[in-house]
């Protein structure tokens, strides 16, 4: 059974041959039983009463800030109820009570998991609206249609289409040993897999060769394709592979990772264990938390779940 990484398994119909119709997203938007989830600053307002959950409201005490002119985004529908979200940053921050905003990868770590991979679905559609409020092509203040799935352009009439970024990331194998790396900027002992963008004209296979040998000089064979996972951070697509290294000695760039090293089987065991922990030991290396892909790769490596 394909296992479901954090960030996916919407359960939404993003109903996209319909988003171009105006008058039927806004039959939606007047809809009493229409939700929608206000974010703060690309935070979720959450609810916690005997559990944490989005805090899904209806669109009613939204409208001045929707007729104002705030990103508004159907992410979907589904049994019938349409799903929107809303950039809620210009309005008053919830105040007490069950009710509170939550950094995005907290509030993934704590709710069901349909609920984060429409959150992220969320996320990454208002923070591409903040970032590309102007024409690329002409520099004309665009405007939000299709559900805000598109950005026009009052001037020149181009359309704008929220981007999705491919990163690949990776964990080199030889025998029972692993190469993660350490990212420079970041200070302490967590070690992941190599990870890096994809460039125009590569395949995954040439990504994964090329971000290998690039931070680590370690060289590539064979590439098997595990899984993949959204990041809402701010919208990439996580491509997970093992990769098949031919060579041991490693020279890290150091513009991009502070350390990079070989670790046994056992030992990336034992680092799976220290990052489940909500206080690893001072000194402990450990991987990135479970809901990120990097941590299932090396995991499922580490005991034996997939192999090169």
């Amino acid at each position: 059974m394909e296992e479901i990484y954090c960030f996916a398994g919407n359960p939404l119909d993003r109903v996209s041959q319909r988003r171009q119709d105006a008058c039927w997203v806004t039959s939606l938007l007047e809809d009493p039983e229409s939700r929608l989830l206000p974010l703060h600053g690309l935070k979720p307002q959450t609810r916690h009463s005997s559990a944490v959950a989005l805090d899904w409201q209806g669109v009613a005490p939204w409208r001045p800030l929707i007729d104002s002119g705030a990103t508004l985004i159907l992410l979907g529908v589904r049994e019938g109820r349409a799903y929107f979200a809303l950039d809620a940053t210009a309005a008053e921050l919830p105040a007490g009570g069950e009710t509170e905003t939550m950094d995005a990868r907290a509030a993934a770590a704590m709710i069901d998991g349909g609920e984060a991979a429409i959150l992220a679905e969320a996320r990454s559609l208002v923070d591409w609206h903040a970032r590309h409020r102007f024409c690329a092509q002409c520099g004309t203040p665009s405007v939000a249609a299709s559900g805000g799935w598109i950005r026009q352009c009052p001037n020149c009439k181009a359309q704008h289409y929220p981007r999705v970024d491919p990163v690949v990331i990776m964990l080199a194998v030889k025998g029972e040993r692993c190469l993660l790396g350490r990212n420079r900027r970041r200070v302490g002992t967590r070690f992941s897999c190599l990870a890096g963008f994809m460039e125009p004209g590569e395949t995954l296979e040439e990504a994964v060769r090329r971000e290998i040998f690039e931070e680590s000089a370690i060289r590539v064979g064979l590439v098997r394709y595990l899984a993949s996972q959204p990041w809402p951070f701010p919208s990439t697509l996580m491509i997970g592979c093992l990769a098949e290294a031919l060579t041991e000695e490693i020279t890290i760039d150091p513009e991009e990772l502070g350390e990079a090293r070989w670790f046994e089987r056992e030992e990336v065991r034992a680092m799976v264990e220290h990052s489940r922990s909500d206080d690893p030991a001072p000194f402990v290396v450990t991987l990135p938390p479970p809901l990120a892909i990097g941590h299932q790769i090396a995991r499922r490596w580490a005991f034996g779940i997939d192999s090169i």
